[in-house]
């Protein structure tokens, strides 16, 4: 009974203490904030900041420190703002200090040992050595296509594994969980296929997303699907990119299912094409296999076969084409020479893709985001490649084709926060002023002053590449124009133009088929976003879709105005 009792008398007692300390603690208070002038921290606090070349702070947070508490909040948190402004121009660490410009102004009411605590803390963002020269590296976007089972993001995560991307750790932890799945060869490419059905299955379904620096450049990597049900999230993928590489097998009989009619080597490498990728790398993989075994010859007949397609597509063999063998799963020859392959001299992977020339890209032209996705994280974030122009933060930009105003709050360039991006850089923008149901893959931002056209109905040129039947006026497809997808329907055929000579035929045609090039009038469903391929040709050029296959490409000639 004894503790029983004492209990209860015990928490009264140290009621009462408690109300006689919050008594003292008042006055005690009142006393501090006067105190807090002369207050030695403090001023040590301000002197730490000129790391970042700041004077003007520290005579602001002396005259804030004794106004009333409301007060201090608001004085102090106007010199951090234009801190954040400042020192972002010449180093990326001053943004994450300005970030915490009110956590200080908090604690400071607080404790002035507790805001040297904080004041302390504030150089540690500065973590990327890498930060300051940054911007100098050029941004490229690979894509990685090619057919089912090729070894597309076993290469990827062999590549970042190689970088330095990945580290050997989680690696070997992949590995025993794939053991367990008896998947052993799948580990590398669980790197970028992160979801639980993409490793169950072993076939990637989203376009995976990574990226890996070398020497001289910045790489994003898009890990397209090779599955043929996938080929509208793929269109996606090389949408964004600047250079595709294509993963071919060189395993017998791989890569002939990869290479014949429903095979997706042929599909992806035009796709690409229209996507506007204008440098392929055709990697021909596993030539660790023991059906292989490094042989020239299998080497040899795979590259003999897949030129004269290429070619067909639009790549020039002398120029945009570049053949080089490889292992994914062992990675040989993707970073290093190696020496089961001596009768191959010319560069490695990743050094070759160092020594590429570089893209000539305009900053000062018109902002072109095409949005690739959307979802929401304390506020609407979206995700695309920047095709032209520059993006900084709090800038005010127009969403087409809603015309909604919005404000660009914070912009993460390869998951690293910057102020400002150029044109290449795969971007998250978090945006003000709309609401993520009120996006759609496929919109644009633009800059005010200059935006795109969006319109239903347009004329374009068409190649059909493969279609059983004709094609008449009426005729129902899938449109994939950049990141947009909407049905579109062919409403007149205006020409047929010929291949070789490029002369319009002068009579109207009643129908097209396989391998004919037309000019047609096409309305889509619903109002999109694009331009003339003349004018902007990351937004003029086209793929139309039926059925699971890839029927024709095309390139926008001109919009048509609606009639009321």
């Amino acid at each position: 009974m004894d503790p029983r009792d004492t209990a209860p008398d015990s928490w009264e007692q140290e009621d009462d203490v408690e109300a006689t300390i919050d008594g003292q603690l008042e006055p005690a208070f009142t006393t501090l904030n006067v105190n807090a002038k002369p207050f030695v921290p403090n001023v040590n606090a301000a002197e730490f900041v000129p790391s970042f070349a700041m004077k003007a702070p520290s005579e602001n947070l002396d005259s804030a420190v004794p106004v009333e508490n409301g007060d201090t909040e608001m004085t102090t948190e106007e010199p951090w703002d234009q801190k954040e402004a400042e020192p972002s121009e010449e180093e990326p660490g001053g943004g994450s200090c300005g970030d915490r410009g009110p956590v200080v102004a908090a604690a400071m009411e607080e404790t002035a040992s507790e805001m040297m605590e904080e004041e302390e803390e504030m150089p540690v963002p500065k973590v990327p050595p890498v930060q300051p020269d940054a911007p100098k590296k050029e941004h490229i976007n690979v894509v990685f296509i090619g057919h089912v089972d090729a070894g597309k993001s076993t290469i990827g995560g062999q590549i970042m594994y190689l970088t330095g991307m990945v580290d050997k750790r989680t690696l070997e932890k992949y590995e025993r969980e794939a053991k367990e799945k008896n998947r052993e060869t799948w580990y590398l490419s669980w790197a970028l296929d992160t979801n639980q059905e993409e490793r169950d299955k072993g076939k990637t379904v989203e376009v995976g997303r990574a990226y890996f620096e070398t020497d001289k450049k910045h790489f994003t990597i898009l890990d397209a699907p090779g599955h043929k049900s996938f080929v509208p999230n793929m269109i996606g993928g090389a949408s964004q990119a600047d250079l595709a590489v294509l993963v071919i097998s060189a395993r017998k009989g791989e890569f002939e299912t990869g290479f014949e009619k429903g095979g997706q080597t042929r599909e992806h490498a035009m796709l690409a094409k229209t996507a506007g990728v204008k440098h392929l790398i055709v990697l021909v993989n596993k030539m660790d296999d023991p059906t292989v075994n490094w042989s020239l010859e299998r080497y040899e007949e795979c590259k003999e076969k897949l030129v004269p397609f290429l070619k067909k597509v639009g790549f020039n063999p002398k120029k945009d084409i570049h053949f080089m063998p490889c292992s994914g799963l062992t990675g040989a020859n993707l970073k290093e020479p190696t020496d089961m392959c001596s009768w191959y001299t010319g560069l490695p992977f990743i050094p070759h893709l160092d020594s590429l020339p570089n893209f000539n890209r305009s900053s000062d032209g018109p902002v072109r985001l095409p949005i690739v996705d959307k979802y929401k994280d304390m506020g609407t974030v979206i995700l695309g490649k920047l095709e032209s122009g520059s993006i900084s933060k709090a800038q005010q930009l127009v969403m087409m084709p809603n015309r909604h105003v919005v404000e660009v709050l914070s912009l993460l360039s390869d998951d690293v926060e910057t102020d400002d991006a150029g044109p290449g850089e795969n971007l998250k923008l978090r945006l003000k002023g709309i609401e993520e149901e009120e996006i759609l893959p496929g919109f644009i931002l633009c800059n005010a002053e200059n935006l795109c056209h969006s319109g239903r109905t347009f004329d374009a040129q068409i190649v059909i590449i493969e279609h059983k039947s004709i094609i008449c006026p009426g005729y129902n497809a899938v449109l994939h124009i950049h990141t947009c997808i909407e049905e579109v329907q062919i409403t007149a055929l205006i020409c047929l133009v010929d291949k070789k000579s490029g002369e319009k035929s002068k009579t109207r045609p009643r129908f097209v088929k396989q391998d004919q090039v037309c000019i047609a009038r096409l309305r889509t469903a619903g109002t999109i976003c694009l331009e003339t391929f003349k004018d902007f040709p990351q937004m003029g050029r086209f793929t139309l879709r039926d059925e699971g296959k890839t029927i024709a490409i095309g390139k926008v000639l001109k919009l048509v105005a609606e009639r009321d």
